[in-house]
């Protein structure tokens, strides 16, 4: 018991720091979101770097490497992964300082739901009907937003899309959370220089060339980025799947409640209408899973 409240701890504080984190984007508004994404890519590996060294786990790191390098099939879906999550990181950097927080989080909210459905398609999950009744109130949000914006919310599906095809390939790869991030941002890493490189010699750079507060916000935003995945990989290894899933709300919820209150983004009555249908679809699903896990519980004890 003690472990599971740990657990839950740990993941609402990697949430709540996910949800907090458009304050930081927008606090680097005056940088470019493609720096922006550069900095995240390297300091994010040379922070996740040095916890695994100073967690003393450098051995296992190397014995990641050449396990992944002796299965092909691995090394490109974790090359891939790492294409995938950058593009994720630049799109939501990109919409949090276009004040587009409120889209932002609506990509967040069907994320799990696409999750689901390539859950269904490529790994032959079975969906309970009210998994697709789920789905249909979703897709019915999502068309009512679609009319009423008279274009598709084509940045809160592809937030969606690629962290759940993100999340497809990085659960087919049996890694651990920090050691697998470090891989990660390192087959990322040598654009990201290579990038800054550029921007250098171009003297488009903010780093270095602005002042040091902005200096500072750069290097820290490796931090933005290891601490709370480190909180969430321990909060996932306490606490049952079903509770993730419950608790991962809090950080889109928290997205929409800075975009619409603190920055004052419009929220008109069809936005409301579209997100109820969404919220309910998530309540319907979330209970279902809660329903499925409290049977398998009881399963177990009976056997």
């Amino acid at each position: 018991m003690h472990t599971e409240k740990s657990g839950v701890l740990w993941a609402i504080g990697a949430y709540t720091i996910w949800g907090f984190l458009p304050i930081y984007w927008k606090s680097l508004g005056h940088v470019t979101s493609s720096e922006i994404l550069v900095s995240r890519i390297i300091w994010a590996f040379v922070m996740t770097l040095l916890l695994v060294l100073l967690m003393k786990n450098g051995r296992y790191l190397l014995e990641d490497l050449k396990a992944l390098w002796s299965s092909k099939r691995d090394f490109w879906y974790l090359v891939s992964a790492s294409f995938l999550v950058s593009g994720n990181w630049f799109l939501f950097i990109w919409s949090v300082n276009h004040d587009l927080l409120v889209q932002t989080s609506l990509g967040y909210y069907i994320n799990p739901l696409v999750s689901v459905l390539l859950g269904v398609f490529f790994l032959k999950e079975k969906l309970s009907r009210a998994q697709q009744l789920a789905f249909l109130l979703a897709a019915v949000g999502v068309m009512v937003l679609t009319i009423s914006y008279g274009k598709f919310p084509w940045i809160a599906f592809v937030l969606a899309i690629t962290f759940a095809v993100y999340g497809l390939l990085k659960k087919q790869i049996k890694l651990d959370a920090l050691r697998g991030m470090t891989i990660e941002t390192l087959f990322i890493t040598p654009f990201a220089l290579g990038f800054y490189i550029w921007l250098f010699w171009n003297k488009q750079s903010a780093f270095l060339h602005v002042d040091l507060k902005t200096d500072i916000l750069l290097i820290v935003t490796g931090i933005a980025t290891a601490l709370p995945l480190v909180m969430f990989a321990k909060g996932a290894q306490r606490i049952p799947l079903y509770m993730i899933g419950f608790l991962q709300y809090i950080a889109p919820t928290m997205m929409l409640f800075l975009g619409v209150i603190i920055y004052g983004e419009t929220f008109g009555k069809i936005d409301f209408i579209s997100f109820a249908f969404i919220w309910t679809a998530l309540l319907v699903f979330t209970t279902s899973k809660v329903v499925e896990a409290i049977k398998a519980k009881k399963k177990v004890r009976l056997n």
